[in-house]
């Protein structure tokens, strides 16, 4: 299983813009992507703004496959201005 875990710190006055798109992206992506299994977000309770994500996927190229979908590309842009860091792993599931 191909894991993507996703540590956002987001602008603290846009977090209530950004969480509903977060949300409807991660919806999509196990709805409507064969590949994705898994797409929990996640907020640290003493620190809102602070997002994580875990995403699981049948392989590379699947996640692939993510990045290229419309729902994400969407997402990408709609919050780009609402994004102070992003950290990205790839992790593989044993």
């Amino acid at each position: 299983m191909y894991v993507i875990i996703v540590d956002f710190e987001i602008k603290p006055d846009r977090v209530a813009n950004f969480l509903p798109l977060m949300q409807e992206n991660a919806a999509a992506s196990v709805r409507d992507e064969p590949g994705c299994h898994q797409f929990d977000v996640c907020r640290d309770p003493d620190a809102p703004h602070r997002i994580f994500l875990y995403e699981t996927y049948d392989d590379r190229a699947a996640f692939e496959a993510h990045l290229a979908s419309s729902h994400f590309r969407n997402f990408d842009t709609a919050t780009a201005d609402m994004i102070v860091s992003k950290d990205v792993r790839t992790l593989q599931r044993l």
